[in-house]
């Protein structure tokens, strides 16, 4: 429940973060139990303008573009709702996708739609010189230097991230979700060490039976500041999360050049290995904005009281995300010059803002129960690609909670499982924002 001298009540859930997967988890969770006590924790108010969590932005990929047959199925899962459902459907716009790939994704990506019984009429893999025609000729001048094929799957498309984020915050509080703005300080435990509720910065306790940390980048330090405080190195998240910034841009277009652009689609452009991760760009908002992310995913390692060092956000109340270097900047025009040549180079983009996200060396999200405090459970980690999984994943965080989750996903996304070397992943931070 919400306070120190209310003891918990069976189905009372505490979830820390109002991002994707915190929002989800709190409407799926009071969805399938009205009665249940579902408290949803943020720094942030629910009607912010803006939020630091990576949830939060003017629109987001919606694809089912994946290698990996798992997400693959359950991103073609989110995009029936997003489609279907009459809450999501007025944030999603099936643009298509045209993904310049120099790893052959195309065709994996195929296979996995026929494996799965779907259909794959609207998706094809076809040569740059044909692909390069399509759409009027806007991505004639992208950079192909190594590319056989594009994809190109017209069933995928984008989102308008901030208002879907606002309209399903609304919803749960309409279905009975208490919404709380504070921020969380440190964990409570009961003499047996059970994670009984959370304590805020203003000195507020609430309690329930189940602690959720949908926290982002934030969770490596939470859980560092837990095991400092209990002396307990099992809460440490390790390399299991690294707290990963990446920057994106906006331009806005004039009337004739944004009709020119109207019915552009998403573009994604896997970079070599020695130019960092993909880069891209988004269709037009409804005000013209058109939105680019940059290739070099950043951390920002800092020395916590103990003396240990770990990637963490940096430490302004808004993570200092519009405080963009220019080398920062200079990524964003890199995306534009890689997707446009110099058809964009005479645009102006502003509005540049560090995107804080929680990402892991598999790049698998983390829904599991902390194995270091019954009670406490962990829903994060979208590593840049948790978005689209908005209108589902919370029901899969529900399923674990409740001991229903699917074996193969229970594996996947296990708090102790063996963790990958980081390494030999083309996408893990290794410039640090300071040297940016």
């Amino acid at each position: 429940m919400a306070s120190s001298s209310t003891d918990p009540t069976p189905s009372s859930y505490i979830i820390v973060g109002a991002g994707v997967f915190g929002v989800s988890t709190a409407l799926h969770l009071i969805t399938a139990d009205p009665s249940a006590s579902v408290t949803l924790i943020d720094r942030d108010a629910a009607d912010a303008p803006s939020r630091v969590a990576a949830s939060w932005d003017w629109n987001k990929a919606v694809r089912g573009d994946y290698r990996d047959p798992v997400y693959c199925r359950l991103a073609l899962e989110a995009l029936d709702v997003w489609r279907a459902d009459a809450l999501w459907r007025p944030f999603y716009h099936e643009s298509g996708i045209y993904w310049i790939s120099r790893t052959g994704i195309a065709r994996d990506v195929i296979d996995n739609y026929t494996r799965l019984g779907r259909d794959a009429s609207g998706l094809a893999a076809l040569p740059v010189s044909e692909a390069r025609e399509l759409y009027g000729g806007l991505f004639g001048k992208a950079d192909y230097e190594g590319v056989e094929t594009v994809l190109v799957n017209r069933t995928s498309g984008w989102a308008d991230a901030k208002g879907a984020l606002r309209a399903v915050i609304e919803k749960a509080v309409q279905l009975g979700v208490r919404y709380v703005q504070a921020e969380v300080e440190a964990l409570e435990f009961d003499d047996e060490k059970a994670c009984v509720g959370v304590r805020t910065k203003g000195g507020e306790v609430y309690r329930a039976e189940r602690m959720v940390l949908s926290t982002g980048s934030y969770t490596p330090k939470l859980l560092e500041l837990t095991a400092d405080s209990t002396g307990n190195d099992a809460f440490r998240a390790g390399d299991r999360i690294i707290a990963a910034g990446v920057t994106t841009g906006l331009t806005e277009l004039d009337d004739d050049t944004a009709k020119e652009f109207a019915q552009m689609p998403v573009c994604i452009e896997e970079n070599p290995p020695d130019r960092g991760a993909s880069n891209g760009t988004l269709p037009l908002t409804e005000d013209k904005l058109m939105k680019w992310w940059g290739q070099t995913i950043f951390k920002n390692t800092e020395t916590l009281p103990s003396g240990r060092q770990i990637s963490v956000p940096p430490a302004s109340p808004d993570y200092a995300q519009w405080k963009v270097s220019d080398t920062l900047k200079e990524d964003i025009n890199f995306a534009n010059k890689t997707t446009f040549g110099d058809r964009g180079k005479d645009w102006k983009i502003k509005d540049h803002r560090i995107c804080w996200d929680a990402f892991t060396p598999s790049e698998d999200f983390i829904i599991s129960p902390h194995s270091a405090s019954r009670g406490l459970y962990i829903a994060t980690c979208g590593s840049f690609h948790g978005w689209k999984f908005f209108p589902i994943i919370g029901d899969y965080v529900r399923q674990m909670l409740e001991g229903t989750l699917e074996a193969e996903l229970l594996k996947k996304w296990a708090w102790d499982r063996e963790i990958p070397d980081a390494s030999k992943s083309r996408w893990w931070p290794r410039k640090e924002l300071d040297d940016l």
